[in-house]
């Protein structure tokens, strides 16, 4: 059954870029922006990262945690971190990806008119008391957070 706005967001201890074990209840009190991406270092991928290295200022005055997951390892994540200067914390979700199927980001896509599977571009809302708030299915990359700051009414 695929998750829903109020749903607990399903608990997950991934690595980030430097191997550190990461939770999400080490987050617990503050809204956090769960975002789901293929590929460190893609053009479209590039973009919703840098959108929210854009908005990094606002979100932190918010007190909004920004995590990014991508099947991609931990040096990857080093090496697109260090390129575009990212201030945020990306995770990895080696196979069988688990957190990324828990979040309905994992499964069937179409792509150039091929079908395979893969990582899917979701973004999910977490509230303080970590239940989802927002789901968004439907990413613009490049407008990812200035779409989640427009619907949380931030300036």
């Amino acid at each position: 059954m695929a998750l829903q706005v109020g749903d607990k967001a399903p608990e997950f201890k991934l690595k980030d870029s430097f191997e550190k074990e990461v939770s999400l209840s080490d987050f617990k009190g503050k809204k956090i922006i769960l975002y789901f991406y293929p590929k460190d270092n893609t053009p479209g991928c590039t973009k919703e990262a840098c959108n929210f290295k854009e908005n990094w200022d606002l979100l932190q005055k918010n007190n909004i945690v920004v995590l990014g997951i991508s099947k991609d390892n931990a040096s990857s994540h080093q090496k697109f971190i260090e390129k575009f200067n990212l201030p945020f914390i990306l995770l990895t979700d080696p196979e069988p990806f688990k957190v990324s199927s828990d979040y309905d980001s994992y499964g069937l896509k179409k792509f150039m008119g091929k079908e395979y599977m893969g990582m899917m571009r979701n973004t999910f809302l977490i509230d303080t008391d970590g239940n989802i708030e927002k789901i968004y299915l439907k990413v613009k990359a490049a407008i990812m957070a200035d779409h989640i700051i427009a619907d949380l009414g931030l300036s």
